[in-house]
């Protein structure tokens, strides 16, 4: 594979893992009173009962969904892989965890002037698809869909702890706002903005911000897959990465669902923002894989870089 190629590809595990964003938790919603708050354009700030009532009510009409058309904008800071912007736009679902994403941006292209101005990106039962483009159809017998199976990956390390996490990520391999509510729910820090209109429909904006301890604390789908030291490697490794904590802010339009969410993540190297619009809940996402005779598998393919010997 050209070398331009793999670096499109690193630019789309870095989407990806955006992308994915912080795994779930679960809770039921308590609905009274909720169209009161999260309705009216009131400019009083909401009591934390209040808050957490749009905030539960949000979640539970938001994981009913299951899905939505979602249009993001990802901007990641120059220290980060030369840093720019990315958009993606197209359909996504988070029960079960399926996107189809079309993606553009400086970061897709940066110091590539032979990369593609859009590349389209699939996720399904548990792996990745990326379409490479034409030209590197051309030097792959036609094949132009890189399938990369994040369970397949995970076996092949050896290692149980990253198998943990990989087969543990791909459960929310999605940025599923249902879970960024269940989060955000978590915060010490949890704050009523005020009303403010999106997409010229009138919401309730909220922020709040979490620790690295706190998300992990609140992601109830980590109880029990580490041991007590196996958690603090796992915090140590992250601090490692520069990440400092999250900050999630999410607008809630007068049905109870986000129309907006702001993830930002705090690097050493700056805060890598993720921007979502969200519309069309419950609108069914008919996502499917490229064809097989289209796709050629990222694990194969380093097999048989093996087989040709590791000094080649």
């Amino acid at each position: 594979m050209a070398m331009a190629a793999w670096k499109r590809a690193g630019v789309c595990l870095t989407a990806a893992a955006v992308v994915a964003g912080v795994a779930g938790c679960s809770g039921d919603g308590d609905e009274g009173g909720k169209k009161k708050a999260a309705g009216s354009a009131q400019s009083e700030a909401q009591t934390q009962n209040e808050m957490t009532k749009v905030l539960q009510a949000a979640f539970k009409k938001t994981s009913e969904a299951k899905s939505s058309k979602v249009r993001m904008t990802m901007t990641m800071p120059a220290g980060l892989d030369g840093g720019g912007t990315m958009e993606m736009s197209g359909v996504q679902g988070w029960d079960p965890a399926v996107m189809d994403v079309t993606m553009k941006g400086s970061a897709l292209t940066a110091g590539d002037p032979e990369a593609p101005e859009q590349m389209r990106m699939i996720m399904l039962d548990g792996a990745m698809y990326m379409d490479m483009g034409a030209e590197q159809a051309a030097e792959m017998d036609g094949k132009r869909w890189m399938k990369m199976d994040f369970g397949a990956m995970a076996e092949a390390s050896g290692d149980p702890e990253i198998q943990k996490q990989m087969t543990g990520g791909m459960e929310n391999m999605n940025q599923d706002p249902a879970q960024q509510l269940a989060l955000l729910l978590e915060s010490k820090s949890l704050k009523h903005v005020g009303p403010e209109k999106v997409d010229g429909v009138q919401t309730q904006h909220y922020k709040g911000t979490l620790t690295i301890e706190e998300m992990l604390d609140a992601n109830k789908g980590l109880d029990g897959a580490f041991t007590d030291e196996e958690r603090e490697q796992l915090v140590a490794n992250m601090k490692k990465t520069g990440l400092k904590g999250y900050d999630t802010e999410v607008w809630v339009n007068e049905d109870d669902y986000p129309a907006k969410m702001v993830v930002g993540m705090q690097m050493d190297q700056g805060t890598m923002n993720m921007t979502a619009h969200y519309s069309d809940y419950g609108a069914a996402a008919a996502v499917e894989a490229p064809p097989a005779k289209d796709t050629f598998d990222f694990m194969e393919m380093m097999k048989e870089l093996e087989e040709l010997g590791a000094g080649a």
